[in-house]
């Protein structure tokens, strides 16, 4: 699904040369646009945010367990 198909609003964005050829070059193989590759980068950012967010709330009645404590049990469990 290309951008243009949706109602869209045009930004301006300032990225590095180098990114911005690899973007374009990763577009072009899988037909697609910059402006869409940013709009799923975006979209995963926020996705991933928001999961993170209920993650926390999920776990906010758990238990803390003291730093000192972690890394005892991870040097005990061989993994640090």
């Amino acid at each position: 699904m290309t951008t243009r198909n949706k109602k869209t609003k045009r930004t301006t964005v300032y990225l590095e040369p180098g990114l911005l050829k690899v973007m374009r070059y990763q577009a072009l193989i899988n037909e697609t646009s910059v402006s869409e590759m940013i709009n799923d980068a975006i979209r995963n950012q926020i996705t991933e945010d928001a999961e993170d967010i209920a993650d926390i709330e999920a776990r906010k009645n758990e238990p803390l367990i003291p730093f000192e404590e972690v890394v005892k049990r991870l040097k005990l469990d061989g993994l640090i």
